[in-house]
């Protein structure tokens, strides 16, 4: 492997805000401990560079790619939430997600939609319609995301329970292509 830099990086990348295990790194690397760190620690000194606008963090056993704080106004500034924004058609998926599963991981969602959701989960929770409720007990306690009452007020809602009702029986796992309910006559 010719830049296992690279590889490191776009790992943390593709991982998002769930970062990812060392020794999982270390395993699909196929490379020892002792050089794993020597080009961890190399990589970490390329982002302490003023021009570069991340790091790679370390919490516990767990790596990930977080901005750098001394630039947190113009983040701050870019996810302001304004009332008129509309939300994306993948945004409200992934709010519609959470309201009904909550308290839910972001992979229980990708596992949901079928695509990752990282963008969408961070850009909800920059608008404050969703909030981290907690730990989940799986391996790496990932974040449970929940609604918040911002969502409810941006929706008109009093509580979650006001939440329309989705009915089970219009819901099919297997559709048949070359049947349908509806049959000529």
């Amino acid at each position: 492997m010719n830049n296992i830099k690279a590889v490191i990086e776009g790992m943390l990348f593709l991982s998002g805000d769930e970062g990812i295990e060392i020794n999982k790194l270390i395993e699909v690397l196929e490379i020892d401990e002792n050089n794993f760190y020597k080009v961890l620690d190399e990589l970490k000194k390329d982002y302490e560079h003023e021009n570069r606008g991340i790091k790679i963090e370390q919490v516990g056993k767990t790596l990930k790619l977080v901005t750098k704080k001394e630039h947190k106004d113009y983040y701050e500034k870019y996810f302001s939430f304004d009332v008129d924004t509309t939300l994306s058609t993948s945004a409200l998926e992934v709010l519609a997600i959470i309201a009904y599963n909550e308290p839910i991981t972001r992979m229980g969602i990708d596992e949901i939609r079928g695509v990752d959701s990282s963008y969408q989960v961070r850009k909800l929770l920059s608008k404050n319609l969703i909030e981290c409720k907690g730990k989940s007990e799986l391996p790496g306690k990932p974040n449970l995301y929940g609604i918040t009452d911002t969502f409810l007020d941006y929706f008109g809602l009093l509580s979650k329970d006001d939440l329309p009702e989705i009915k089970m029986d219009d819901i099919t796992e297997d559709v048949d292509l070359y049947e349908s309910k509806y049959k000529e006559i």
